[in-house]
């Protein structure tokens, strides 16, 4: 499938293709799991593998919905990789849910006697390779987990898959500024977009 076959199977997306485009949420890496692989589409020359981006948009959607449906206090979001950590902080501000940035504490789904121990009901990842203490124990703990993927990740233990560039500053601020936006529409905080008073350049590290 080529970029143009894609846009035109991209029905009512969430924001114009250009701006996935721009944001690079659909690069991958060179390496593919094999489990990615119903995310991708084709292998650029430079041999970095392109994700779908109606996949991309589809489970944007799909992940909101999820979150719409927690008490945002019993959503917790984690993000130890860098660029992952503002738009984090951002969305959990917004959304009023949990946050676990930078280092993940053993224990926090797993053991009561914990200092840190949380029960949420949703634990939503930014990278599988990065957060995996965290998706081993909401596993243990019967907890739902979704994760932002690259086509690199192994995503054994993930409920639902978000297949995207899970690196880069753009693509991350792009999909954390959507995921927080229509979680707010599907609670019906907002009814329209112009209503949620952020940007993506909000969710980005500048760093």
């Amino acid at each position: 499938m080529t970029e143009k076959e894609d846009k035109m199977n991209l029905e009512n997306p969430l924001v114009p293709l250009e701006k996935y485009l721009e944001a690079g949420v659909h690069i991958g890496s060179k390496f593919k799991t094999g489990k990615m692989n119903e995310f991708t589409y084709k292998c650029r020359d430079d041999g970095l593998w392109v994700l779908n981006i109606t996949e991309i948009d589809q489970r944007i959607k799909t992940a909101a919905k999820m979150i719409a449906k927690q008490e945002p206090g019993k959503i917790l979001l984690v993000a130890g990789r860098t660029y992952a950590q503002k738009p984090v902080n951002k969305m959990a501000e917004i959304l009023g849910t949990k946050a676990a940035i930078r280092r993940f504490t053993p224990g926090m789904l797993t053991n009561p006697k914990g200092k840190k121990f949380i029960e949420p009901n949703l634990v939503v990842t930014a990278d599988p390779s990065v957060d995996r203490q965290a998706i081993k124990e909401a596993r243990t703990a019967k907890i739902p987990v979704i994760s932002l993927c690259d086509t690199s990740n192994i995503v054994a233990n993930i409920d639902l898959i978000i297949p995207v560039n899970n690196k880069g500053k753009e693509s991350l601020a792009l999909i954390y500024y959507l995921l927080t936006r229509e979680a707010l529409k599907e609670k019906g905080t907002i009814e329209k977009n112009e209503e949620f008073n952020y940007k993506p350049e909000d969710f980005k590290t500048e760093r």
